[in-house]
C-alpha cells in the first residue's frame, strides 16, 4: 500500500488534493529549511521551490541532515533538494530549488503570486521583511519561524486577518559609542568589536581614509569628546605606516607594540579621560615581559582589590594552569599564548594580503586565520583593561552574532509549520469570511501562533494572532502589480497615465460620490524623491534612466497625508506591447491613513490688567459665525492675478526649493 493512501486517510480527500495541488515556496535551507523540506516531502507536498543563497559550511553538519561532508561549498537550496527526493521517491513530487536571493529582482510580486502558501526559514531580519512584504502585496498566505536555542516561534500571517512581521516592533540591534570601543572598553565585547570591526581593518581590510574621518566626525558631532576624537584621527594616521610594514619580519612584533603599549601610554597622558566614574585606566602590555613570563597582569576590574601575580602563576586573568584543561576551542588561552596567537595569526594574514593584494581581508568566524586574530587581539586588549578573558568558542559565537542553534528545537518547529500549513490550507475557502469566529467553526481549529517554551510541564504553548495595526505601513498600505517596459516608459508617462488618470478612478474612502476634489500626490522610489506638483524635471526620462529596476516600487503619496501610500511593485513587461505598461482592469479602494491624536496647543500666557479695557459695540450681526466643519487647508495657494510677475532663472531655481516631509523616520530622501 503506497505512502499516499495513509497521508490521504488522515487528511481526508479535500485537503489531500489542497496538499498535491498547493505551491510551496520555502525561503532558507538551513537548519529550520532542512527539517521543514524533508517534512513537506514526507507528507506528500507535490509542488516545492525552495530558495537559498547560501553554501554549505563545514560547521553547517551538526544539524542540517541533509548535509554530508562531500557536499561542502555546495549550494545549500540544490543538495537539499535533491536529498529530500529520497525521503518519497515514488510520490511524484518536484522540488524546483534555486541557488539566489530572495530578494533579487526577478522574484518581484508576480513570482510570489504563483504560490499559495509561503513558508519561512530565515534567519535575519532584513529578509524577513522582504518577504513579508511581498506576501503582503499578493495577499499570499505566510508561516514566520525562528528559533534560539531551546526557544522557537511558528506565526502564521495572514492579510487582513493577522498582523504582519511588521506590525510588532522589533528592538534595535545594540551598538556602542565610537569612544567606547576605540578607548574605553569595559565588558568583553567591546574588546572583541574593538578586534573585529577596527583593527583588524585597520590592518588588512580596505583602507578608506575618508570613510575613517568621517565616522569621527560624525561621533564628535554627536557629543562625544572632542579631544579624544582628535587623538583617535591621529591614530589613524600612525596606523597606515605600520601597515605598509606588516609583511616585514618584525612586523607583527611592531603592530603590537603600536597597539598595546604607545596606544595605551597616549591614552593614559589624558588625564580628563580618566576621571569620568567607573573608567579603569588600561595598563601598558610589554612584549619582552610576556614572553619571559616577568609580566605582571593586572587583576580584573572586579577584583581590583586582589594583587596582581606574575604571569604563569596563580589565577588571573587569562593566565592559570588550571585553566589549560579541557576542548581547545572551551579553554581559555594563557596572556604568552594571546600574544604567540597574535603574532603567528599576523604572519598568516599578512602573507594572504601579500599574495592577494587586489583582495581586501574580511573577518568570518569559519575563517580560522581571521577568528585568531580576533581572539588574540580581543584578549589582549581585555587583559590590558582589567577584562575577563574569553575563549576560541566564546569568541567565535560573540564575534559570528551567533544564536544558539539546537537540532532538536529545529525539528520541532519544523513538525509545527507543516501542522500550521495545513490548518491554512484547511481554511482557505473561508479566509475571505469577515468574521474570525466563521473561519474557525466552519473550516477547523482557529489560527493561532505557536510557541516552544522551557517548561517541562507544558513545553508548547499558543496565542491567537492580533489583528493588524491600523498604522502598519506594510500591511495597510496599497499595492498594485504594473507590468512595464522600463526602457521606453517615462517618468511622465507614469505620473500623467497612470497616477493622475488612472488612479484617479479609484473609489477613495470617505469620499462622496459628487465630490470632486483633485489629489495630489508625490512619487518616491526607496528614499528618492523623482516627482512632486512642484517638480517634474525628470518627467522626460525613462524609468530606466532613472534606475527604477524590476522587483523596485513606485510609491505615491498623497501631499495631503489624508489617504494611505500607494505602491506600484515593478514587474516584467512587454516590450513588444503598444503601449508600455499593463495595469489591473479596476483600481483599487485607496483607504484612508488612520486619524493622528489630537496635539494640545500650549495656552496663553495669562496676562493680569491693572484696568479693565474699554467696552466695544459689537452687534450679533457683525459677528461671523464659524462652522465647527471650518478647517485651514494645507494645499499650496494659487497666486492672485496681481502677484504675478516674470520670473528669472535664479528666482525658478528658489521656488523649486521647499521643505520635504519626512513620512517615515526610516526614509532618507534625495531630490534628483
Amino acid at each position: 500500500m503506497p505512502r499516499s493512501s495513509y497521508t490521504k486517510s488522515l487528511l481526508g480527500p479535500e485537503l489531500y488534493q489542497k496538499v498535491r495541488k498547493t505551491k510551496i515556496l520555502v525561503v532558507g535551507a538551513g537548519g529550520i529549511g532542512c527539517e521543514l523540506l524533508k517534512n513537506l516531502v514526507l507528507v506528500g507536498f507535490a509542488n516545492i521551490e525552495i530558495i537559498d543563497l547560501d553554501t554549505i559550511d563545514l560547521s553547517n553538519l551538526n544539524r542540517q541532515f541533509l548535509f554530508r561532508k562531500p557536499d561542502i561549498s555546495k549550494p545549500k537550496a540544490l543538495v537539499a533538494a535533491a536529498t529530500a527526493r529520497h525521503f518519497n521517491p515514488t510520490s511524484g513530487i518536484d522540488i524546483h530549488a534555486r541557488h539566489g536571493n530572495v530578494k533579487d529582482s526577478v522574484n518581484d510580486l508576480e513570482w510570489i503570486k504563483g504560490f499559495g502558501l509561503v513558508m519561512n526559514a530565515l534567519d535575519n531580519m532584513d529578509a524577513r521583511r522582504h518577504v513579508n512584504k511581498l506576501c503582503q502585496a499578493a495577499n499570499v498566505p505566510l508561516i514566520e519561524s525562528g528559533t534560539a536555542g531551546y526557544l522557537g516561534q511558528v506565526t502564521p500571517i495572514i492579510k487582513d486577518k493577522t498582523e504582519c512581521f511588521d506590525c510588532v516592533v522589533k528592538p534595535a540591534p545594540k551598538s556602542f559609542p565610537v569612544c567606547t570601543i576605540r578607548s574605553t572598553p569595559s565588558e568583553p565585547i567591546h574588546c572583541i568589536v574593538w578586534g573585529k570591526t577596527y583593527l583588524f581593518g585597520k590592518l588588512f581590510g580596505e583602507d578608506d581614509e575618508d570613510m575613517d574621518t568621517e565616522e569621527l566626525d560624525k561621533a564628535k558631532a554627536g557629543g562625544e569628546n572632542a579631544e579624544e576624537i582628535e587623538n583617535l584621527k591621529k591614530e589613524a594616521a600612525a596606523f597606515r605606516e605600520v601597515r605598509k610594514n606588516l609583511g616585514g619580519e618584525d612586523g607583527p612584533q611592531r603592530v603590537f607594540h603600536k597597539v598595546f603599549n604607545e596606544d595605551i601610554n597616549r591614552l593614559l597622558a589624558m588625564e580628563d579621560m580618566w576621571k569620568k566614574e567607573g573608567r579603569v585606566k588600561p595598563v601598558p602590555l610589554e612584549y619582552e615581559g610576556i614572553m619571559n613570563e616577568s609580566f605582571a597582569t593586572p587583576p580584573l576590574r572586579q577584583a581590583a582589590a586582589q594583587q596582581p601575580n606574575v604571569n604563569g602563576q596563580a589565577q588571573t586573568n587569562g593566565n592559570g594552569t588550571e585553566k589549560k584543561k579541557g576542548l581547545k576551542d572551551q579553554r581559555e588561552l594563557s596572556l604568552k599564548e594571546n600574544l604567540e596567537l597574535f603574532i603567528d595569526s599576523c604572519k598568516r594574514l599578512s602573507a594572504r594580503a601579500i599574495a592577494y593584494p587586489d583582495i581586501p581581508l574580511s573577518f568570518d568566524k569559519d575563517d580560522a586565520d581571521t577568528l585568531d586574530f580576533v581572539l588574540a587581539t580581543a584578549n589582549l586588549r581585555a587583559t590590558a583593561y582589567g577584562i575577563a578573558n574569553k575563549t576560541r568558542f566564546e569568541v567565535k559565537e560573540m564575534a559570528g552574532n551567533i544564536i544558539p542553534a539546537i537540532a532538536t528545537t529545529n525539528a520541532i518547529i519544523a513538525g509545527l509549520i507543516v501542522m500550521q500549513s495545513l490548518n491554512i490550507l484547511r481554511q482557505l475557502p473561508s479566509l475571505s469570511s469577515s468574521s474570525s469566529s466563521e473561519a474557525s467553526t466552519s473550516a477547523g481549529p482557529a489560527i493561532r501562533s505557536v510557541f516552544l517554551r522551557t517548561d517541562p510541564i507544558k513545553p508548547l504553548g499558543h496565542s491567537i494572532p492580533a489583528k493588524a495595526d491600523p498604522e502598519c505601513s506594510v500591511c495597510r498600505d496599497v499595492y498594485i502589480p504594473l507590468k512595464v517596459d522600463l526602457a521606453r516608459c517615462t517618468l511622465g508617462t507614469f505620473v500623467n497615465d497612470i497616477v493622475k488618470t488612472w488612479l484617479a478612478e479609484a473609489e477613495f474612502e470617505g469620499r462622496e460620490e459628487d465630490d470632486e476634489e483633485v489629489v495630489e500626490w508625490t512619487i518616491f522610489e526607496g528614499g528618492r524623491l523623482l516627482a512632486d506638483p512642484d517638480f517634474d524635471d525628470n518627467f522626460e526620462r525613462t524609468l530606466e534612466d532613472l534606475d527604477v529596476k524590476r522587483g523596485k516600487m513606485l510609491t505615491a503619496r498623497d501631499e495631503d497625508g489624508k489617504y494611505r501610500p500607494v505602491h506600484f511593485s515593478i514587474c516584467e513587461g512587454d516590450s513588444q506591447a503598444s503601449i508600455p505598461y499593463s495595469l489591473p482592469s479596476t483600481p483599487p479602494l485607496i483607504p484612508l491613513l488612520p486619524a493622528k491624536p489630537a496635539t494640545r496647543e500650549p495656552s496663553e500666557e495669562i496676562t493680569i490688567l491693572d484696568s479693565m479695557p474699554p467696552a466695544t459695540s459689537t452687534s450679533v450681526s457683525e459677528v461671523t459665525p464659524i462652522s465647527s466643519n471650518t478647517a485651514v487647508g494645507t494645499k499650496r495657494s494659487a497666486p492672485d492675478d496681481g502677484d504675478v510677475k516674470d520670473a528669472t532663472a535664479e528666482e525658478e531655481q528658489t521656488k523649486k526649493k521647499r521643505k520635504v516631509v519626512v513620512v517615515d523616520e526610516d526614509d532618507d530622501f534625495e531630490i534628483l
